[in-house]
């Protein structure tokens, strides 16, 4: 019950990204979503993680975040008309990704199964700290779920590099 409340404010936050018309208030929305998401891990005792996730995420990605979408002179008119307009086919993807990655997580190539599904780690990391287990778990079992996000970023470097480089158009 503690952790439904909890993550409320963060669902909430989430969803404001989402449907904020200001692109500078849709990148703001991320910093309560990262701040809650930091005190659910801090209930659940995974405390590194609670501090680590504040400094990364609210100190770094959002603040740089912030200055990309201030240095463009975006139209609040226009962004709402082209977001209607590609509506269609995004759900399209997003309804496929769905069928990948949660219906039937068998489909998915070169992808095994069994680091899909969940596992009792209690037996093997007794003795270990919070971060020790992280590490481990990240890098052995999860190593699919640490590449994936991480090249997620660099396209949104690399995309966020385009968009502000100048061009200039010959005459």
């Amino acid at each position: 019950m503690i952790l439904s409340v909890s993550s409320s404010p963060a669902l909430v936050s989430g969803f404001m990204v989402v449907r904020a018309k200001n692109p500078v208030h849709s990148v703001s929305f991320p910093i309560p979503v990262f701040r809650n998401t930091s005190g659910l891990l801090l209930l659940l005792g995974l405390d590194f993680s609670a501090m680590i996730s504040p400094v990364v995420y609210i100190g770094a990605i959002a603040v740089s975040f912030l200055f990309v979408v201030m240095m463009f002179d975006i139209q609040i008119a226009m962004i709402h008309e082209e977001v209607l307009r590609y509506l269609p086919v995004s759900g399209l993807i997003g309804l496929m990704w769905e069928m990948f990655f949660i219906l039937d997580n068998e489909t998915i190539p070169n992808l095994p199964a069994t680091s899909l599904r969940y596992m009792v780690y209690a037996g093997k990391v007794r003795s270990w700290t919070n971060l020790e287990t992280l590490g481990n778990l990240l890098y052995t079992y999860y190593s699919v779920w640490l590449l994936v996000p991480s090249l997620i970023l660099l396209v949104a470097m690399i995309g966020a590099i385009v968009l502000t480089m100048h061009r200039t158009t010959k005459a």
